[in-house]
């Protein structure tokens, strides 16, 4: 798999956003301290998903890099093969589907109960779904541009996977999402058992309205509109395993992407 950058189609005004590059880059000399990369086709995705407007820009750039400076717990020592790094990404914790939704969205499923909570931290899996989640984004920054559909498989949930998610980490968590330069667009969740509500509650006390307001909930099947959803939610593309080893390798070649990128992130006050 190949990034696909195609910079001519993100904006009919190309002078304008040349102007827009230059000022974000100097705005970035400015202010040391964020320590972001400064690639055109990183800072055109960073503008595209904020409208072209520069101040909120600004502050997305600024909330990234700072939450990749805070959460070390997820954006340090990324080794692919770390061994429990490999047994998550060999479960498929965080899954994108092959292809876009009915919107041209990209589609990805979270697996929130595949790993066993008495082997595996909330943390390291947030990890590993992260470090998919980057590569997506180098790899089809055009479809993630127009928004994430995250489907919440819940098949499994038991009492301790929700007794890992105390609050601090659901704000984390939250904040992560909101925090990303692609928009979360529909957050779905399906197989949901009745006692799950009660964790989907504390989610949504951290959400904003607009996030809260793309929060969808289905007691089995899934309302995505996606030619390639996994047949293992009722669909016709590969199954979670097939992906899973897919994206495991992709991860795995990548390992030079998460030594690089992970350099970049906010200067914290010491």
């Amino acid at each position: 798999m190949q990034p696909n950058i195609k910079i001519g189609a993100i904006s009919s005004d190309p002078e304008k956003v040349c102007i827009q590059l230059q000022h974000l880059r100097r705005w970035l000399d400015e202010n040391p301290q964020i320590n972001a990369r400064r690639d055109a086709e990183t800072l055109l995705f960073f503008l595209r998903n904020c409208k072209y407007d520069l101040e909120r820009t600004k502050k997305k750039i600024k909330s990234f890099y700072q939450m990749r400076a805070e959460r070390v717990e997820w954006f340090a020592n990324r080794n692919p093969l770390l061994p429990e790094l490999q047994d998550l990404l060999r479960l498929g914790v965080f899954l994108p589907v092959d292809g876009v939704d009915a919107e041209n969205r990209k589609v990805v499923i979270i697996r929130t109960a595949a790993h066993d909570p008495k082997l595996h931290t909330q943390n390291n899996v947030f990890k590993t779904s992260k470090m998919i989640l980057d590569l997506l984004l180098k790899f089809e920054p055009e479809n993630c541009a127009k928004g994430i559909v995250a489907i919440f498989d819940m098949q499994g949930v038991q009492l301790g996977h929700a007794l890992q998610l105390n609050p601090k980490l659901i704000k984390r968590s939250v904040e992560s999402w909101q925090a990303y330069p692609c928009q979360p667009k529909l957050l779905e969740f399906i197989n949901t058992p009745t006692h799950v509500n009660l964790i989907l509650n504390t989610f949504r006390v951290f959400m904003s309205s607009k996030m809260r307001s793309r929060v969808v909930v289905q007691k089995r099947n899934c309302s995505v509109k996606c030619n390639n959803l996994p047949v293992d939610i009722g669909g016709t593309g590969p199954s979670y395993q097939e992906l899973a080893m897919k994206w495991k390798q992709l991860v795995e070649q990548n390992a030079d992407f998460y030594v690089e990128y992970d350099k970049y992130k906010s200067i914290l006050n010491t």
